[in-house]
């Protein structure tokens, strides 16, 4: 059977117009009336971004819709999440997480009179999100537009960072000219906030300088990004990641075309937050902040983080329980699929080690709306191995750079596939065996593309 997901009223504040539903004849008046999708073993929340002014910048507002995995998998099944989806609130796209089972939906909207505003949504089925607890605000401590995560603590905590820099400089007694000031270094300052996700309130909050060695400050080194805080297999250490810039010293202009350092990763106490320390690999070199998707996990023990802008291609990094950097493990995806110049744009593994990584790589295609063409690669933590998911059909314009969320259940991870403004489908990957199932149809719009599955 067909599902067919039908408009019927209007639903005002976060929720767009219409109902994805199963249809059924009313045999009291013929009106075939609209009947909720039932949960099998787990909800998966599809999510679109929807196009703002230009086609594939998702400023136009985040959409999601619950279905069962069961019709996720079922190519019958019609999803069209941006006429019949319920609105994430928040001024650009949303920044959501769910919880491990798939049953509730946390968001924190990013940027605009809303932005920093945490809300938590049961998830019902359909567009029925229903809020759940108090909606607070973290705009006072991490600002409007925060970078946030959910902590692999059972659902118990979020956190969200930022770092503001400042400029040091000696003005040798000469304020007023400053072609004699001397450079000293640059400032990092990185702002902690931990959210209690179950009482909806603020657990911790800590602002700390991040120094990086005297060598790296002098010539102009600093921490201008951080994000995805995780935290560690004993649960005494927070791992922020970071993106370093550079400055001139000598004009204090931002520099460009400098040697790119190792990667780096703050420690901190939790969930104390303090004694900031600095780690560096040798192995991987770039940012580890990522960008809009989770990108570090606890797997084993041990931490797993992919790096991005890496002159050798993207690496998946280990940090062990000794909370370094294990320079031992180098798991090039370069070397692993054969490519030049991969680009890790999000990743997840699962419990026994294999991972979904979506990628960019030197020749990749640049479709119609002027964004780089996206794969997938099945890989394994273990073996350090991966592999194209040639199942998965290819399109100049399938556009992975804002994709945020897969959606596990048991071996089984639900892909979102459509190329920008395009239908497409989800597809499903088993990942103990490799297996690509094409699932449910996805119904695009204009302009806009799918970011993932929760």
């Amino acid at each position: 059977m067909k599902h067919t997901f039908l408009n019927f009223k209007t639903i005002t504040l976060f929720t767009a117009i219409g109902l994805m539903t199963a249809c059924t004849s009313d045999d009291s008046d013929g009106i075939e009336a609209p009947t909720q999708p039932e949960q099998s073993e787990r909800w998966i929340t599809v999510t679109g971004a929807r196009m703002g002014t230009n086609p594939a910048d998702g400023n136009g507002g985040t959409l999601i819709y619950a279905i069962s995995n069961e019709d996720a998998k079922n190519p019958e099944t019609v999803v069209d999440v941006f006429n019949n989806g319920f609105v994430a609130p928040s001024n650009r796209t949303a920044r959501l997480q769910a919880s491990e089972d798939g049953n509730t939906i946390f968001n924190i909207s990013y940027a605009g009179d809303t932005g920093g505003n945490y809300t938590k949504y049961t998830v019902e089925g359909g567009k029925d999100f229903m809020p759940t607890g108090s909606e607070i605000s973290i705009a006072e401590y991490v600002g409007t537009a925060p970078r946030w995560i959910k902590l692999f603590d059972g659902d118990q905590t979020g956190s969200a960072v930022y770092v503001s820099t400042e400029h040091q400089v000696d003005d040798n007694d000469t304020p007023d000219d400053v072609t004699d000031d001397t450079y000293l270094r640059t400032e990092a300052k990185v702002g902690v906030v931990t959210l209690d996700l179950v009482n909806s309130s603020i657990k911790n909050f800590k602002e700390v300088s991040v120094p990086l060695n005297a060598e790296e400050e002098a010539a102009g080194y600093y921490f201008s990004r951080v994000d995805m805080p995780t935290l560690n297999a004993a649960g005494d250490k927070l791992y922020i990641s970071g993106r370093l810039s550079k400055v001139d010293p000598t004009t204090l202009e931002s520099d460009s075309g400098y040697e790119i350092l190792g990667s780096k990763t703050i420690v901190l106490d939790y969930p104390t937050l303090a004694n900031p320390k600095v780690i560096t690999s040798t192995v991987g070199h770039g940012n580890t902040n990522g960008y809009r998707s989770i990108n570090s996990f606890e797997y084993n023990g041990s931490v797993y983080q992919a790096n991005q802008g890496d002159p050798n291609g993207s690496h998946i990094l280990k940090i062990g329980a000794n909370n370094e950097y294990d320079d031992s493990y180098v798991f090039s995806l370069d070397a692993a699929l054969g490519l030049e110049d991969t680009y890790i744009v999000a990743w997840r593994p699962t419990s026994h080690g294999k991972a979904i990584i979506a990628y960019e790589h030197a020749g990749s295609a640049t479709g119609s709306a002027g964004k780089t063409q996206g794969f997938f690669a099945l890989a394994d933590l273990n073996s350090k191995t991966a592999t194209k998911l040639d199942a998965i059909p290819s399109s100049d314009d399938l556009y992975l750079y804002q994709y945020q969320g897969f959606a596990i259940y048991e071996n089984e991870v639900y892909l979102t596939v459509a190329p920008v403004g395009q239908d497409g489908n989800i597809y499903v990957v088993d990942t103990e065996t490799g297996d690509v199932t094409q699932g449910a149809q996805l119904i695009n719009a204009t302009g806009s593309h799918f970011i993932g599955t929760f």
